[in-house]
Order: C-alpha cells, then sequence, then structure tokens
C-alpha cells in the first residue's frame, strides 16, 4: 500500500522506540518523514535503517522544551518538503522518582508537563497554520491508558499529563475539523518497548508481571508494531471522518480495570 504517497510527516521523539516504528511504517507506504529526537545517536542509527530499507526518513536533532528549537526546525521542514500533512506528537515520558503524588515534587511535576504537553502544543501551535493553508492535516496525540483510568505503576505526574494531551486533542479537533483537519489520540496500554521492559523488570518481579499479563484479555503486551499501525490508519485519508477519538490499545485491559 502507498496510502502516503505525496504526504509529509513529522514524528516527534522518534529516534528509536515507538516513534521509530510509526515512521518506517508510514514512509513504507510512501510518505516523506522527518523525525525529531534530542539523541543524535538514536537519530542517525534510525536514519541508516531506513537508508538500508530504501525508505525516505530525515531525522533533526533537537531539544523540544525550546520553543525556538521548535519553531526553527519545523521552518527548516517546510523549506526541504513544502508542507507537514502529519504531526505525530509522540514525546512524553515518566521519571524515575517515587510515583506517589505526595512524594512528588513539584519540580518532577513541572518537567513532565513541560514534555508531555507543552512540548507538544508548541509543536502543533507551530505546525496547524501550514495544515490551515493546505486545507488537510491529520494531527496524532499520544495519551495513554493512563491518562483515562489513572495509574499506581506510571504517577500522577504523567497521568494527568496524558488526560490534559486527551483535551487538548478535542479542542483542536472541534476548532480545526471544518479546516480539514482531524485530530485524535492513541492512549496505549503496555507496549514492550525496551525502555518499558527495562522499568518493568525494575519495578515488578515475576510474579507480579505474570498477573499483569492475566490481566489483559488477549494475554500479551503490545508491540510498537501495534501502535505504528493505528497511527498509519489515523493518518490516512480513510480515517477521514475520525476526530476527536481516544483509541483504546491495550488487549482489552482497559475492561477489567
Amino acid at each position: 500500500m502507498r496510502r502516503f504517497e505525496n504526504r509529509s510527516a513529522l514524528i516527534t521523539a522518534a529516534g528509536s522506540g515507538l516513534g521509530r516504528a510509526m515512521a518506517f511504517r508510514l514512509a513504507q507506504e510512501g510518505a516523506v518523514v522527518t523525525i525529531w529526537d534530542r539523541d543524535a545517536d538514536a537519530l542517525a542509527e534510525a536514519e541508516q535503517e531506513a537508508r538500508d530499507a530504501g525508505l525516505d526518513v530525515t531525522g533533526m536533532a533537537l531539544d523540544m522544551t525550546d520553543a525556538a528549537a521548535i519553531d526553527a526546525a519545523v521552518a527548516r521542514m517546510l523549506d526541504a518538503s513544502g508542507q507537514i500533512d502529519i504531526l505525530v506528537n509522540n514525546i512524553g515520558g515518566s521519571l524515575h522518582t517515587p510515583f506517589r503524588f505526595l512524594e512528588q515534587s513539584e519540580e518532577d511535576w513541572d518537567r513532565v508537563m513541560s514534555v508531555n504537553v507543552t512540548a507538544c502544543v508548541r509543536t502543533t501551535r507551530a505546525v496547524l497554520p501550514h495544515m490551515v493553508a493546505a486545507g488537510y492535516g491529520r494531527v496524532i496525540n499520544m495519551g495513554s491508558k493512563a491518562g483515562r483510568f489513572g495509574s499506581l505503576f506510571a504517577g500522577a505526574n504523567y497521568a494527568a499529563s496524558k488526560g490534559a494531551m486527551q483535551a487538548f486533542t478535542l479542542q483542536i479537533a472541534q476548532e480545526f475539523g471544518p479546516a480539514g483537519i482531524t485530530c485524535n489520540t492513541l492512549c496505549p496500554g503496555a507496549i514492550l518497548t525496551p525502555r518499558v521492559e527495562r522499568l518493568l523488570s525494575e519495578r515488578q518481579s515475576e510474579e507480579e508481571r505474570a498477573k499483569v499479563l492475566q490481566s489483559i484479555p488477549v494475554r500479551r503486551h503490545g508491540t510498537v508494531e501495534d501502535i505504528a499501525a493505528a497511527v498509519a490508519y489515523l493518518a490516512s485519508e480513510e480515517a477521514g471522518f475520525v476526530n476527536g477519538a481516544s483509541l483504546d490499545i491495550n488487549g482489552g485491559q482497559a475492561m477489567v480495570i
């Protein structure tokens, strides 16, 4: 399938993990993809892997907590391709701090909000005028099961930030739907990226991990390919009537919470 022929996509925090899988999936279907990450080495590795596979993926290293850096990177992308049709706000994460609310500092809270919310808002603000001018756009925000149901594992700051992204999605969907732009949220459950695998091994015993697996009706953790497939759908023209939605990708785990 070449659903994204003549489409240009921007995916943030895509040097590895979920973002890289999304980038490769869109590029495999014809998109010209730009990936952002603060890790220049990861970007170089992703670019080389893409070249080896014959995919059009270009990396830009930047600190997404810097508003000026975001604006400059968007300008560079537009100079190179002349358009941004798809934006995936993939940047986000939690801290290696105690996850109980009263044990988290204000600095912990501010840092997670800065990365998980503010960086996404700034990027969306920089990209939307160009989508409006083109009369077309797909914005996909990364939420989480934690943003819908809370999480004793991820913590209050992470859950609140992902809930904020769902509310932001609804606002963008309403304001910019008439301009031909859709905005939706992906809400993954336990996706076994290398980082998540490491965190699980640090925080959970084998017995606890087995119990979590039993709570997932499909009896497996998610993969980066599961998320990439959902991104490809929401980024496509086939999803033109899907707007303001939150798509749960958790193997049915949300049903048994």
